[in-house]
């Protein structure tokens, strides 16, 4: 009960100090009437949008929930619910406050003209994000422990083996719900992110091909009829995607440790060892423990930023309050280590090679992986360094020599984070086994608060940029925010590499217990690669990134098509438009990118859902363990990939923008070149890349909670019975 009353304060305080931001920068001044005016557009554009995409989700919803409740277990339904919930309000809040906070920021830069105090607003709008997203995601947590866990009696003793429900499928019940409580989360992130992308990248795309390229206006400019939804998108896509994107990751991290304990459990009953249930207790309590010591540490690292006197260097700035929240995290996961297993004998009946600390490296590990991942994702995107630098060069030569550099960048990347992750895997496995692999996933997203406010800044930042140049503010406080945006880029390209890298460690700790779920605990945990339908599984799942990778570019080229051809119908049929004596009609693109947002968000969001259940009911639990393999493995690359290439993309363009490239600056050839560069990466780092990791651990979810099914009715089996 201590472990619950400190996951509850955690929670409480994060939402508590979530709540003070948000009423704090909604009491701010939002400048001029016109900026007041642009605000309020972004604003309703966002939640007509939002409003609409939750509508689709709710019917999704109701209708997974059916299921679960149908075919495996009322409180699988409830806790699925619980988990929706608990994402979408997170995705809802932290949209909500971006569209208070741009116009507060761009005020802020045009009033001070300092940009100190122009990121301490940033940043405080961007913490309501990150603190909403640990604070929700830790209260259905313990909402799960409290109502099922203590009040329904699935964490005593006598409940810790299988139960069969009517279909005779068994499970494991405290797991099962944990199970439906990530997959509730998993599910909302999926449409929040492919939605949320589609839009935004639609409008930006559109915004950019036509405004910079053909008519040479500047980026954001009033007369561009694509520029307020290209704004929206900021919010509905970076903001509300990334809020339900990385709670899902961060519960599914968890969810992983939870359930891999329960099945370390089973293994040592049925072979005889000498695991006890009181171990159990301790093993599935220390991950929300760990996690909640994270929230805590994140509160100290935001507050640091807030209420200190900041210095004109955003990018040390950010990275401290990243900094701090990490090394907390580590250090009062360490007390909770020694508080949890300290004086514990038993431990030496699980994988525990250095003792009670085992656990605590391994998370450890996982913070350290993180921050390193963080660092190369860095060195890719940030035009501080030579990669991004070499892009703006090559784009002097012309768009094909920007593309070409941009791609060869994003394949390089790849093989540093993926060096990473390989080290961070032995070693935490070294440490404490697969509980150990499981333990470095939440110990490398244990300061997602931290992480996820540094990330929301930056489209806070873009935004507050849209809106001084559609204000006409002094040409001051637009270079105030474009270095503000121009640093969030960087920060959402390390905040990208903590997604996959995290996703990575779940997907495997998953993929453990997915093992464990339809084999017999007392045999070897072994999954044949070499087997035709394990093989033919893992050829498919390779595949399956790159088809839904296809449709999410695809998606968003048919709208942007769309948002080309009817900003280039109003610049010929309303002449006054760029002269500045018509307004464009900003309505009419708005609803281009929601009506192809979402028209095109559900099939791949589906796919996810579909593909392990479709595939499993017919070719049985061994064919879909291989596309959970090749799923993941491409999946990874793909995302780095995409997501370092695009952010490198985009900070080219602004290294030019701000004269890094001699002789050349905005409306030049080489800036048109960056743009065309920018507007490529644009779907791969915003769109695609965040959407993979959520794709692989929907995947693992549902898998996770159907194959006790499949496991025992697929065609497969049924075949090879009747003809056997």
């Amino acid at each position: 009960m201590t472990t619950l009353i400190l996951v509850i304060f955690a929670a409480i305080l994060a939402l508590a100090f979530a709540a003070f931001n948000f009423f704090k920068v909604r009491k701010m001044d939002e400048g001029t009437d016109r900026m007041i005016e642009i605000a309020a557009a972004i604003r309703v554009g966002a939640n007509a949008f939002i409003r609409y995409e939750y509508k689709i989700l709710l019917i999704v919803g109701i209708f997974v929930a059916l299921a679960l409740g149908l075919a495996v277990s009322w409180y699988t339904a409830i806790s699925f619910i619980i988990g929706a919930t608990m994402s979408a309000s997170a995705g809802w809040i932290g949209m909500k406050i971006a569209t208070y906070a741009n116009v507060r920021v761009s005020n802020t830069a045009r009033t001070t003209r300092k940009l100190g105090e122009t990121l301490k607003v940033a940043f405080r709008g961007g913490s309501v994000m990150g603190l909403c997203v640990g604070g929700f995601a830790l209260l259905g947590l313990f909402l799960i422990y409290l109502i099922f866990g203590v009040a329904l009696g699935q964490l005593s003793l006598e409940n810790f083996s299988l139960t069969r429900n009517w279909l005779g499928v068994e499970f494991v019940p405290f797991t099962m719900t944990v199970s439906g409580y990530a997959l509730g989360c998993s599910i909302i992130a999926m449409f929040n992110r492919v939605g949320g992308g589609i839009y935004t990248k639609a409008a930006d795309m559109g915004a950019d091909l036509v405004g910079k390229t053909e008519a040479h206006i500047p980026e954001d400019d009033p007369r561009n009829p694509a520029t307020i939804a290209d704004n929206v998108g900021d919010n509905v896509g970076d903001v509300a995607g990334l809020g339900s994107d990385l709670l899902e990751s961060y519960v599914g991290a968890i969810a992983s440790a939870i359930i891999l304990a329960f099945h370390l459990y089973l293994t040592s009953v049925a072979t005889g060892g000498m695991m006890t249930a009181e171990l159990l207790q301790k093993l599935f309590l220390y991950p929300v423990t760990f996690a909640a010591c994270g929230i805590i540490a994140c509160c100290v690292g935001v507050a640091f930023l807030l209420f200190k006197s900041v210095s004109e260097d955003p990018h040390s700035e950010l990275n401290g309050a990243t900094w701090l929240s990490a090394g907390l995290t580590i250090v009062l996961g360490f007390v909770v280590t020694y508080f949890t297993f300290s004086g514990d004998s038993t431990i030496s009946s699980v994988s525990f090679k250095l003792g009670m600390v085992s656990p605590w490296l391994a998370a450890a590990v996982g913070v350290v992986s993180g921050v390193v991942i963080g660092m190369i994702a860095e060195y890719y995107t940030s035009y501080d360094f030579k990669p991004t630098r070499k892009i703006a060069e090559a784009s002097i030569e012309g768009t094909a020599l920007t593309i070409t550099q941009g791609m060869a960048i994003g394949m390089k990347s790849c093989m540093a984070p993926l060096i990473v992750l390989g080290a961070a895997i032995i070693v935490s496995y070294y440490f404490a086994g697969m509980y150990g692999v499981a333990m470095a996933a939440v110990g490398m997203l244990s300061f997602v608060t931290a992480t996820v406010s540094v990330d929301t800044y930056g489209p806070i930042s873009d935004n507050a940029g849209g809106i001084a140049e559609m204000s006409e503010l002094d040409p001051e406080v637009r270079e105030i925010t474009d270095k503000l945006d121009s640093v969030g880029n960087t920060t959402a390209a390390i905040g990208k590499g903590f997604a996959i890298g995290s996703a990575s460690l779940a997907a495997l700790s998953l993929m453990v217990s997915y093992l464990y779920s339809y084999n017999d605990p007392s045999t070897p945990l072994l999954l044949n690669l070499i087997d035709p339908m394990t093989l033919a599984g893992a050829l498919v799942g390779a595949a399956l990134p790159f088809l839904f990778s296809g449709m999410l570019i695809e998606a968003v080229a048919k709208a942007a098509r769309k948002m080309v051809e009817e900003v280039r119908r109003q610049f010929r049929e309303i002449p006054g438009i760029l002269t500045g004596e018509k307004v464009p009609d900003y309505k009419t693109c708005i609803e281009i990118s929601s009506q192809g947002a979402l028209a095109e968000m559900k099939f791949p969001s589906l796919m996810a859902i579909l593909v392990p259940i479709v595939t499993g009911f017919i070719f049985g639990p061994e064919f879909v363990g291989g596309i959970l393999i090749g799923a993941t493995i491409s999946a990874i690359m793909l995302a780095i990939f995409t997501g370092n290439a695009g952010g490198a993309w985009d900070n080219a363009k602004k290294y030019i923008e701000s004269g890094g490239v001699k002789g050349h600056r905005k409306g030049s050839p080489a800036h048109d070149a960056a743009v065309v560069g920018d507007t490529v990466g644009d779907p791969l780092k915003d769109t695609v890349g965040p959407s993979l990791d959520i794709f692989i651990k929907i995947m693992s979810n549902v898998s996770l909670v159907a194959v006790s099914i499949f496991s025992k009715y697929n065609i497969a089996d049924i075949l090879s019975r009747f003809f056997g």
